[in-house]
C-alpha cells in the first residue's frame, strides 16, 4: 500500500502548526500563511528545499535516520510524533515495524487461557486487553462490571472506537468525552502509520469516517499518541463519578495487543466506589450467565 498521501499530510499539518516564533525565525512584514514555509523547514533541518519537498510530497523510502531526526527536531515534533515519522519511513521502505507481520487476519482468535488466567489474577484494579483496533478483546471481572456500557449483552466485539464516536452512552460514561475522542483518533493513527496494511484498520477508519464528521475532522488532523499513562475522568452507571490513573503495557506475545489497568488513589472515593463495583459484580454474575464474545 502507497503511504505517500500520509506522509505528505502528516508533514503538511506539523508544519502548519509551527509558527516563525517558536521556531525563532523573524515572521517578515509580508508573510501570508502561520505556519512555517517549506524553505524554513529546509533551513531548520539542515536539508536543500528541494529535498524537503521532496519528502512532503510523499517521496520518503530511503530517507536517513538522520535526516529523519533533523526533519523532525525542525518541526519541533514530540516523542510520538517522531516515533510515527520513523514508522511512515519503514512502511515506505517496506520494512514492517515492532516486528509485526505487514498483514494480519481479519478475525483474530480468542484470547490465550494463560492471558486470561493472568487477568482473572488481577482482582483490584480494572484490566482490559485491546488490539490494535481498539477491539476489547479480553478483561478480568471488574473490567467486565466496568466496562459494561461499552460490552453490552455479548454479540459483536466490542471497539473503543465505535463506542467513542457512534454510541450516545459514551457521552455519559465519559465526562471528558471530546478529549477522550482526540486521544482515541490519535492512538488509531499512530496504530495505523506503524501498519498501512492492516485491513480491519482501513475498514474501521472507513466505517467511523462514513458516520462520524468528527472523526472525519479528527483523521484529518493527523494527530498522533502513544496512551502509556494518565489520569482520566468517567461517568459509570452503577457507581457514579470515578477518577482513575492508567498504565498501558504492551503484550510482546501478541504485537499490537496491550494491556490497560486502571486504578484509584488509595483511600479516595474513587478507590471506594471501585469496591462497591467489584461487589455488584460479583453479585451480578452469580446471578446472570454471561454470554461469550464473537469475533
Amino acid at each position: 500500500m502507497d503511504n505517500r498521501a500520509e506522509v505528505r499530510e502528516f508533514l503538511m499539518t506539523r508544519r502548519a502548526r509551527l509558527t516563525p516564533d517558536a521556531a525563532g525565525i523573524p515572521a517578515g512584514p509580508y508573510r501570508r500563511v502561520a505556519g512555517l514555509r517549506r524553505s524554513e523547514v529546509a533551513m531548520l533541518a539542515g536539508v536543500s528545499v528541494e529535498y524537503y519537498a521532496k519528502l512532503e510530497r510523499g517521496a520518503i523510502a530511503g530517507a536517513s535516520a538522520s535526516v529523519l531526526d533533523s526533519v523532525s527536531r525542525a518541526l519541533q515534533l514530540n516523542d510520538a510524533e517522531h516515533a510515527h515519522l520513523l514508522d511512515l519511513a519503514r512502511a515506505a521502505d517496506g520494512i514492517p515495524s515492532s516486528g509485526r507481520a505487514r498483514r494480519r487476519a481479519t478475525k483474530p482468535g480468542p484470547p490465550r487461557q494463560s492471558l486470561q488466567w493472568a487477568l482473572a489474577a488481577i482482582t483490584d484494579a480494572v484490566a482490559v486487553v485491546r488490539d490494535q483496533r481498539q477491539d476489547l478483546i479480553a478483561f478480568n471481572d471488574l473490567g467486565r462490571a466496568f466496562y459494561s456500557p461499552l460490552i453490552g449483552d455479548g454479540g459483536r466485539t466490542p471497539n473503543f472506537a465505535r463506542f467513542q464516536f457512534l454510541d450516545p452512552a459514551a457521552h455519559e460514561f465519559y465526562p471528558d468525552w471530546e478529549l477522550f475522542a482526540g486521544m482515541c483518533v490519535a492512538v488509531m493513527r499512530a496504530e495505523a502509520g506503524r501498519d498501512p496494511h492492516d485491513k480491519g484498520m482501513q475498514d474501521l477508519v472507513g466505517e467511523l469516517s462514513t458516520r462520524s464528521e468528527l472523526f472525519r475532522t479528527l483523521w484529518a488532523a493527523h494527530d498522533v499518541r502513544t496512551h502509556g499513562s494518565g489520569t482520566k475522568r468517567f461517568r459509570h452507571p452503577v457507581v457514579g463519578e470515578l477518577t482513575l490513573v492508567y498504565e498501558e503495557l504492551a503484550i510482546t506475545a501478541q504485537p499490537g495487543h496491550v494491556l490497560l489497568v486502571y486504578t484509584a488513589e488509595p483511600g479516595s472515593p474513587s478507590a471506594e466506589r471501585l469496591r462497591l463495583l467489584a461487589s455488584w459484580a460479583a453479585d451480578h454474575s452469580a446471578r446472570t450467565p454471561v454470554a461469550p464474545l464473537e469475533a
